[in-house]
């Protein structure tokens, strides 16, 4: 059973190159900091921009730097059925735990032909293999059902967890109706992790988290708290945790030569932008997402000011395993160079 939070985990890069170095050192900074599990590349590891070579290598290093320490997922699915086998068969011999199939994006196939052919040839070819669908419609366009979901779990027992991002807690709820009490609900929203798992006709059993690249501690206690029934305590964290939820996605109003726009950061940029003013490895994006707005950056600044003003133990870890002065590099502005872009 998959339970606490499970760390998706940004793939570093220098240059144009994946910084296995750097790898390495955030796979050891969420290990000490006591995580369930990490996902390697999935979407927040940017994976539609990893060639497979690299996709296999990343899954392949981290399974050998992990080393049964915590559980590892590898984020295998496509859009392409044959795609998501391949993957999938080598993250098996890489010796993974689970796999996470994201719904297929852009070409949309129905919740039945999600169920019919996607998940269930993945989940028939490795039985040995947890598989986890990961339903998130808002970046995909289509939507695994909870029903499907149930007929899936019906015909194969290593179908038995979902990574649920639809942000709709009916459907969460519909979910758990369908898919019984032995069946286990991931968050896949930092800000609604908390509801999830205290909510009695939901009862998620952990995240998979974004936020816990930078706070791995803070929100492994959350979930803890919230499982074993200490509120309170979770909710003094979250009240910290929020701020950092909350830059997961920026947007922001800027001005073009032509009026006023939204833009929208959306993730892994800000995560990454915050790491590298944090003094952490993780690099630029790969295009096609670049850098964010002066408006962007201020505002993660901003939530990531009021964190160490009002809550220094969240960032704590990072300061102790990373050896840096976070609230020096939070007001330093040489660290800024080369993050955000210079004019809209």
């Amino acid at each position: 059973m998959f339970s606490g939070c499970y760390t998706a985990l940004v793939t570093p890069f220098k240059g144009d190159k994946v910084d296995y170095e750097g790898l390495e050192r955030l796979i050891e900074f969420q290990i000490a900091s006591g995580v369930s599990g990490i996902l390697a590349v999935g979407t927040t590891g940017e994976s539609p921009t990893l060639t497979w070579e690299e996709h296999i290598e990343v899954v392949r290093f981290a399974a050998e730097k992990i080393k049964g320490r915590c559980q590892l997922i590898a984020g295998t699915g496509s859009n392409s059925t044959e795609e998501t086998i391949k993957g999938t068969e080598h993250a098996l011999h890489a010796g993974v735990d689970a796999v996470l199939l994201v719904d297929p994006y852009y070409n949309g196939p129905s919740s039945l032909e999600i169920r019919k052919e996607y998940i269930a040839p993945v989940a028939e070819a490795f039985p040995e293999l947890q598989i986890i669908p990961y339903v998130i419609p808002g970046r995909t366009g289509t939507q695994l059902l909870p029903e499907d979901l149930a007929l899936l779990n019906r015909q194969f027992p290593n179908v038995n967890t979902v990574k649920e991002a639809t942000g709709n807690l009916k459907n969460m709820i519909r979910t758990r109706e369908c898919c019984g009490e032995d069946f286990t609900i991931l968050s896949g929203d930092d800000d609604k992790t908390f509801e999830m798992i205290t909510n009695p006709d939901i009862r998620a059993s952990g995240v998979i988290s974004v936020a816990s690249n930078i706070a791995p501690k803070a929100v492994q206690e959350l979930t803890v708290h919230c499982k074993e029934g200490r509120e309170t305590d979770a909710e003094k964290l979250l009240s910290g945790l929020r701020h950092l939820f909350g830059i997961v996605t920026v947007k922001t109003q800027e001005e073009s030569p032509f009026g006023p726009v939204t833009c929208r950061a959306r993730n892994p940029l800000a995560c990454k932008t915050l790491m590298a003013i944090l003094g952490m490895p993780g690099g630029p994006c790969r295009r096609p997402l670049g850098k964010m707005t002066k408006k962007g950056l201020d505002t993660v600044l901003e939530a990531a000011r009021t964190v160490q003003s009002d809550y220094p133990e969240i960032f704590a870890p990072i300061a102790d395993f990373f050896d840096v002065d976070i609230e020096e590099r939070l007001v330093d502005e040489t660290l800024r160079s080369g993050l955000i872009y210079k004019e809209y």
